[in-house]
């Protein structure tokens, strides 16, 4: 029998790895000029992350 986790430990997992991943693309568009770094923009990317993440796990 496998267990899916504890699903606060899995959101706060998800919420941390997306804000790391979505602030290092923002950052690398932001270096070649494609984007602008602030933290709505930060915040805006870990919540898209986060959201198609979700997506992906409920599909698969």
């Amino acid at each position: 029998m496998a267990s899916e986790g504890d699903p606060r430990v899995l959101f706060v997992m998800n919420l941390v790895l997306s804000a790391v991943f979505g602030t290092g693309i923002l950052w690398g568009l932001d270096f070649v000029g494609l984007a602008t770094f602030s933290v709505t923009n930060a915040a805006v990317a870990t919540l898209l992350l986060m959201a198609l993440t979700g997506i992906v796990v409920r599909v698969l």
